[in-house]
């Protein structure tokens, strides 16, 4: 059995390497495709990328498994969509996260608020399955193990969104850079791999011995590293509460109960001192988020994954895909390729 894993950005890296294990572990194939050029370089030597797509032509997988929104309908291999993130709500539905673009067979979702929309959307389309299976990249953060910290550690992320990011609101950088000199708490910071060059300079130039810049995709270590969260509107706060750790959100556009929500940047040394102190109310619903968003805590989505592609494989059948002439086009036109076979 040949599987491709197929991404765009380096950050679906972390999503594709526990399948990849996985796949290895069973003795299949499993190779690399990246649609944007540069993303390839983010690869290991033991990685094996195909090029081009003359080269996947010629590896013909059996399985496409897709961190990213769409996939060339002329690769070989069913199409799996494994997701390059929680949905957060920074688009609508129609546009984000539930937006049917018509290129998949096979949806794999993350937990219960993923699977039920998409089982609409499949009663609905009749040409892809769904399967809940759990999301690969959150593999090695489990089994939980406490984390244990003579210093309180707190982990900023930021969106690269400008009316969401974090890491661009002038005075919430300002107060960041003040609280960490203050040496009560340990800071460490991660931004989005797209965020513009100045932003990262300014987080590079605010480090000392209590605050870290990391230039990183990986982020599970550094979410096992941190005792609370402070963040804005992205995925990465959904990984990290996966934890039963607190976060704090600046301006979130959808605050739900398990956050500890401000709106002002002079709030934020409160917001952390509450978060750190692991309120009831908001465990409680974050135990509650967790149960609807991911419930698996065992480690092994990446091969629930592969049992349900192989499952698909053997047993299902779907009606045909609609044409979808624009999207054909735009992926044809992206990728160069203008081949009938």
């Amino acid at each position: 059995m040949k599987f491709l894993i197929y991404i765009s950005q380096a950050y679906s890296i972390p999503i594709g390497r526990p399948l990849q294990d996985e796949i290895k572990a069973r003795d299949f194939e499993v190779k690399w495709f990246c649609d944007e050029p540069h993303t390839g370089s983010h690869l290991s030597v033991k990685e094996n990328l195909l090029e081009s797509v003359v080269e996947v032509k010629a590896y013909s997988p059996d399985i496409v498994l897709v961190a990213t929104n769409v996939v060339p309908d002329f690769f070989p291999g069913i199409k799996v969509q494994i997701f390059h993130g929680f949905s957060v709500g920074k688009r609508s539905d129609a546009k984000g996260h539930f937006n049917i673009r018509g290129f998949f067979d096979l949806y794999c979702t993350q937990g219960p608020s993923t699977t039920k929309p998409f089982e609409v959307l499949q009663k609905k389309h009749q040409y892809f399955q769904v399967v809940e299976t759990g999301w690969s990249k959150v593999d090695p953060l489990f089994p939980l193990k406490e984390t244990i910290n003579t210093q309180s550690t707190i982990m900023i992320s930021s969106t690269f969104t400008t009316k969401l990011s974090l890491a661009k609101n002038v005075e919430a950088v300002a107060e960041l850079e003040r609280l960490s000199q203050l040496g009560r708490w340990k800071f460490i910071a991660v931004l989005h791999p797209k965020m513009e060059a100045e932003v990262v300079e300014k987080f590079k130039a605010m480090q000392h011995e209590n605050f870290t810049f990391y230039d990183t995709t990986d982020l599970i270590p550094l979410f096992k590293q941190a005792d609370v969260m402070l963040s804005d509107t992205t995925s990465a706060i959904t990984e990290f509460v996966l934890q039963k750790k607190p976060v704090v959100t600046l301006n979130n556009n959808q605050p739900a109960p398990h956050m500890i929500n401000i709106t002002d940047p002079l709030q934020i040394e409160q917001a952390l001192e509450k978060a750190l102190s692991k309120p009831k109310k908001i465990m409680e619903a974050l135990e509650m988020f967790i149960e609807q968003t991911h419930p698996y805590s065992d480690g092994k989505s990446s091969a629930r994954v592969v049992d349900a592609c192989l499952h698909f494989l053997e047993h299902e059948k779907i009606k045909r895909k609609p044409l979808n002439l624009v999207r054909r086009y735009q992926v044809r036109k992206k990728l160069g390729y203008w081949r009938l076979w």
